[in-house]
């Protein structure tokens, strides 16, 4: 039971020196969101639906947003090759795929 304490004290004590770090993943996610709800771009799984089954034989690895230009940036791999296609957040249709 000591034994138990101990750890539990040493990881509370560990836990409130490390210094939180904010995920800016977050951020972009809840401005997509925002936008989303607020009509200015489509879902995120309704841009998916559309682009991720053009990429055949491509893994998924996941999306960025860009708030400013209301872009989707979908990240895929194909073997050693990343390829991102980002798509306009209000039509829905590819700007670019490099």
């Amino acid at each position: 039971m000591l034994h138990r304490l101990v750890l539990v004290s040493m990881f509370a004590s560990i836990a409130m020196l490390s210094p939180v770090t904010a995920d800016p993943r977050r951020g972009e996610q809840n401005e997509a969101r925002q936008d989303m709800r607020a009509g200015k771009v489509k879902p995120l799984r309704e841009i998916e639906a559309n682009i991720v089954p053009r990429m055949r034989g491509m893994q998924y690895l996941g999306p960025e947003y860009d708030p400013s230009a209301q872009v989707y940036r979908l990240k895929f791999i194909d073997r050693d090759r990343v390829i991102f296609v980002d798509v306009d957040g209000r039509t829905g249709s590819v700007l670019r795929q490099r």
